[in-house]
């Protein structure tokens, strides 16, 4: 196995590559909650017809790891921030790069996609909807990423970080990080089970805080170990493998067994399959799409502006397209093609305006 710097001085463009597809993955995944059966969004059209079953499979795959994988991404590069800034440096800018476009969300955009929530109402002020409607939407994320940050520099004001020197990942570690993962999400969804939702702060998803919070831990340790950069070729593709073998053994008896029993095989596949693909995926860009050129550049400088500004595209697209008479699965594949362009466009737009970049 190679021995690698985990510090490295030049950016790393498969990381940015995956962040960009994951972010397409956001956009897909509000698309398909648009026209599913999941009316956890600000413009729906509940499917009746059985394609909607398919978008509902395509949510559950997403949410099984695609956050998960966000804030292992940021826990990533989150040690060499604070490496480079300091203490107060680092917290400075997470509050302006996370909190600022949290407060944007909420004060400018909010209003615009819950719009239509409000017109279905009769006789109450609006000032009085926009606060008993309070919800960070999907910004949900940079509130939960600013809360890590304070928990990191804090701890980094306690102790000293963790030495800096590449070391292997071992099978072993990994199957016991995956039953760990499993074990805690058991635990957790008894007090908060799949469906709880926390007013105020928005957590649509509070049920998976468990592997937020341990994939944020293990991209700071693999920042450290250097595991991005030395996970062999092979890991990748038995990381692959093993997501489909959990979802194919572990998926059926979830769906056709109840109580803890199904909540337990939940757990294990959702812990299985999230750990596997983010192993497999990560290896795969390493190795194919380590490169980038100006239109992947493109799309990755705009990506964290598009996971922002997409609600207000797909709310928009959607109550365009509400007139066409088209199973679910195909007004799914038109907005799909329509809004992804219509999202990297407006993001440009938010970008060139003056001091954006900053942040953004």
């Amino acid at each position: 196995m190679r021995q690698v710097k985990t510090e490295p001085r030049t950016r790393l463009h498969s990381i940015d590559n995956l962040r960009t597809v994951l972010t397409v993955l956001v956009v897909l995944h509000h698309v398909a909650i648009t026209y599913g059966n999941i009316p956890l969004w600000y413009y729906t059209e509940p499917a009746r017809d059985p394609s909607g079953i398919l978008l509902d499979l395509l949510v559950t795959f997403n949410q099984a790891f695609f956050m998960g994988f966000f804030f292992l991404i940021s826990g990533f590069f989150t040690p060499r921030s604070y490496d480079r800034k300091g203490g107060r440096a680092f917290i400075r800018d997470r509050l302006v790069r996370l909190g600022i476009p949290l407060l944007a969300f909420l004060i400018l955009l909010r209003p615009l996609v819950n719009f239509g929530d409000y017109t279905k109402l009769d006789g109450i002020p609006y000032w009085r909807f926009y606060l008993a409607s309070w919800d960070p939407g999907p910004m949900w994320f940079a509130e939960v990423l600013i809360v890590f940050a304070l928990v990191y520099a804090l701890w980094r004001s306690r102790r000293a970080p963790l030495d800096s020197r590449p070391a292997p990942l071992r099978f072993r570690s990994i199957v016991l990080f995956v039953l760990g993962l499993a074990a805690v999400t058991f635990l957790w969804r008894f007090p908060v089970p799949t469906g709880s939702y926390v007013p105020v702060l928005g957590l649509p998803t509070p049920n998976f805080l468990p592997q937020y919070v341990a994939m944020f831990a293990l991209g700071c340790v693999a920042f450290r170990r250097g595991w991005f950069e030395t996970l062999p070729a092979r890991a990748g593709r038995l990381g692959l493998v093993a997501a489909g073998v959990s979802s194919a053994v572990l998926l059926p008896p979830a769906f056709m067994t109840s109580g803890a029993v199904a909540s337990a095989l939940t757990a294990a596949w959702e812990s299985a399959f999230a750990v596997s693909l983010v192993i497999g995926l990560s290896v795969l860009f390493r190795e194919r799409f380590a490169e980038q050129g100006p239109r992947g550049r493109f799309l990755s400088d705009h990506a964290f502006t598009v996971y922002i500004i997409h609600p207000l595209v797909l709310v928009a697209v959607g109550y365009g397209l509400r007139r066409l008479d088209a199973i679910a699965i195909v007004k799914f594949a038109i907005m799909a093609a329509v809004a992804l362009p219509l999202c990297w466009a407006l993001a440009y737009l938010v970008r060139s305006l003056p001091g954006a970049k900053r942040i953004l």
